[in-house]
């Protein structure tokens, strides 16, 4: 891939030591367990090109997961490193309260040309987390301001994630995470998760009539006329395990709440931006929320930024007189920055210059046949896809679905086997995911699948040898 600037150099070996040894000493990472950090030195990455990462010495991994999801066009696109070049040329940043910038105003007419129809207005946030917040307090006002104080509570599905910021986790359903700030939260209640591998009601995809979609109704209808909004991340729950919702299952989700009148958000922050085939993972459905929140890929994975999309209805019920009490009193620092904006809109000239969207079909395809292959394997209980997602859950036993238990991180085993040869992965657990660039080429795709079918036989063989050594 075409890239206007020279290739970071490797480091010395004295230059990477140095910054391993002040990274364990001053960096806290996120969702990382610094007893086991500290027993390994982690890959200091000093570049990108395309679809690679380059490392400190100078090796080039493909990124496996898009670094977090976020990366769409690869790493240093020239057009996204101009157009965020040409608006330093300009201003940096300026504030959205009182103030407007041509990147910000640009960007939301062209999010709402894409987006589902009713969406109609655009808030700018800073990342997936704020933009979730926005939108949930945004629909608890609604109703405020409707006249409907009695909507105080939220619906959102188990194995949910939608951030790590209070409100995000109030919506979250994944206790693993979330547990612990139980006592700090806002009133929620939780679905079944419409996971067919491991159904949280005991029913076969077969025969189930979509139970899970029932008790959600069902839900609608105990809390009826106290629901503000039914949460949800459209056909992909992604940090609960790449969970796949089945068919029409998101239609249904929408019909329910326009039977009990409650607003619908759907958190596309990782679904949306060509990760399921098509821009949006709602369009698959036909379905229009009344409020979506979009990031990661909305930048093409380069800087910060988010969007909560309401429709008119929504926005207007914010309107009144200055002393009405009903001006939205929310904001952030770096809301619309004219530099993310401006990558923004380079991003999606992409999509459309490239026709991004439309050379998915055939990538999709290779990978739907790489995890028909690698679905055979005995360490493989599941495989998932929804376009460019996957997950490959990894179980003990193949009959029972029985999983190995946290502490033995076989997921992390088989992504750190990975590593070696090549391919940045990061698990969910024991769930691998795929998730690379929409512009990964098939060749690397197909090295991909095969390194994941060689560190999983791998690993597979340690454990199989590990258990013969503990019987003897």
């Amino acid at each position: 891939m075409r890239t206007d600037s020279p290739i970071p150099k490797a480091l010395t070996d004295e230059e990477n030591r140095r910054l391993i040894e002040l990274d364990r000493r001053y960096v806290w990472h996120p969702f990382t367990q610094h007893s086991l950090w500290n027993q390994v030195d982690p890959l200091v990455i000093v570049g990108g090109e395309g679809e690679y990462l380059i490392g400190a010495d100078g090796r080039r991994y493909i990124d496996g997961h898009s670094s977090m999801w976020c990366n769409v066009h690869g790493h240093r696109r020239p057009e996204i490193d101009r157009a965020i070049i040409e608006q330093l040329g300009k201003v940096a940043h300026s504030t959205q309260l009182g103030l407007a910038s041509p990147p910000a105003i640009e960007l939301a007419r062209r999010l709402i040309e894409i987006a589902p129809p009713g969406l109609a207005k655009v808030f700018y946030s800073d990342d997936g987390s704020t933009a979730l917040e926005v939108a949930c307090k945004m629909a608890f006002a609604y109703w405020r301001h409707r006249g409907h104080e009695g909507r105080d509570c939220f619906i959102a599905l188990r194995n949910a994630y939608h951030g790590d910021t209070v409100g995000a986790v109030s919506v979250g359903g994944i206790d693993l995470f979330h547990r612990v700030y139980r006592p700090m939260l806002f009133e929620t209640h939780f679905a079944p998760s419409p996971y067919c591998y491991r159904c949280p009601l005991g029913k076969s995809p077969e025969s189930c009539g979509m139970a899970c979609a029932d008790e959600l109704g069902a839900l609608l209808e105990r809390h009826a006329g106290r629901v503000a909004a039914v949460v949800v991340e459209p056909l992909v729950q992604c940090a609960g395990g790449m969970i796949t919702a089945p068919r029409g299952y998101l239609r249904r989700v929408r019909e329910l709440c326009d039977q009990y009148r409650t607003l619908l958000i759907a958190d596309e922050v990782a679904t949306g931006f060509g990760r399921t085939g098509r821009m949006f993972a709602c369009e698959h459905e036909g379905v229009s929320p009344d409020l979506l929140c979009l990031s990661k890929g909305l930048t093409g994975g380069y800087l910060p930024l988010a969007a909560t999309l309401a429709t008119q209805e929504i926005f207007d019920a914010f309107l009144g007189p200055i002393d009405s009490g009903r001006t939205f009193y929310h904001g952030h620092t770096f809301t619309g920055n004219p530099l993310a904006c401006a990558a923004a809109l380079a991003s999606l000239d992409l999509f459309e210059s490239e026709r991004i969207l439309e050379q998915l079909p055939v990538k999709i395809e290779r990978l739907r046949l790489g995890l028909k292959d690698l679905a055979s394997h005995p360490l493989v209980g599941d495989v998932r896809q929804c376009g460019l997602i996957a997950g490959v859950e990894l179980v003990c036993d193949k009959t029972t679905r029985k999983g190995y238990t946290y502490g033995m991180q076989v997921g992390a085993q088989v992504c750190a086997r990975a590593r070696e040869h090549g391919v940045i992965l990061r698990p969910l657990a024991d769930v691998l995911v795929i998730m690379p660039p929409l512009v990964i080429s098939i060749e690397n795709l197909d090295y991909l699948l095969k390194v994941i079918e060689y560190c999983v036989d791998g690993v597979s063989r340690g454990l199989r040898e590990a258990a013969s050594d503990g019987l003897e």
